[in-house]
């Protein structure tokens, strides 16, 4: 699986968002920081980011085609001490097969043959308050995560985001990127493509976004995008496959 990912964050600065790639280990992170912390005069991405560095140290533990994505997430977490509180999605692929563990509402979707085959669930508590990792008495901890386990083919295509991604994007809008592509594409270019639309939608007051959507199915009004920081990770799984 050939991977690369695109940040944009909302302020224009270091963001909430943080996220990892490693090739060698077949395996990509997200994280996304809860913005509520910042009310409280705390660097509402320290979390995320620390999360995220502390898996990819957790990596190097895990021997080439064995990585256990719930148990890196295991490690990280109890490697994390930042005050805050994330969710997280960590994804990997063994053979013909992507394993993840996801806490919260970051996630993926698996594209074949410019068709959504499956978009991984979110975990909430309830409308807009996502499962998190952290250090405080109310947050979740790794034993709630979704362990995840898809079947995939050659020239899938792996679009993981966080809510900024999803809040944003139909899979159908996603498809439509995809259709823009002739061959092969980097993953860089379409992670870029991806999150440049799920930005400019953010911005849209007048779109009925999937946070829009999602409001009223709560019983909630809202018209527009969801202004948020968005992270984009595309991995495409190559001929190498076995």
């Amino acid at each position: 699986m050939d991977m690369a990912g695109f940040y944009i964050p909302k302020d224009g600065k270091l963001g909430e968002d943080a996220f990892f790639v490693n090739q060698k280990k077949q395996t990509l992170g997200i994280a996304d920081g809860v913005g509520g912390w910042s009310r409280r005069g705390i660097d509402a991405g320290k979390y995320a980011r620390e999360l995220m560095s502390n898996s990819v140290i957790s990596l190097c533990d895990e021997s080439g085609g064995t990585v256990n994505p719930k148990r890196v997430l295991n490690k990280a977490y109890a490697n994390t001490k930042a005050k805050g509180s994330s969710t997280a999605c960590i994804i990997t692929l063994k053979g013909r097969w992507l394993y993840a563990a996801n806490v919260g509402d970051s996630g993926f979707m698996v594209f074949r043959d410019k068709q959504c085959v499956y978009k991984s669930p979110i975990q909430q508590h309830g409308f807009n308050h996502p499962y998190q990792l952290g250090n405080s008495k109310k947050s979740d901890t790794p034993v709630c995560a979704d362990e995840i386990k898809v079947q995939v083919e050659n020239g899938d295509v792996i679009v993981a985001g966080s809510d900024g991604l999803f809040d944003n994007m139909y899979p159908h809008e996603i498809v439509g990127i995809l259709g823009l592509v002739e061959g092969y594409a980097f993953p860089e270019q379409l992670a870029w493509m991806i999150a440049e639309s799920a930005s400019s939608n953010s911005h849209d007051k007048d779109l009925y976004s999937p946070f829009a959507k999602a409001n009223e199915e709560a019983g909630f009004h809202y018209l527009g995008g969801k202004i948020d920081d968005i992270t984009v990770v595309v991995g495409q799984i190559g001929e190498s496959m076995k």
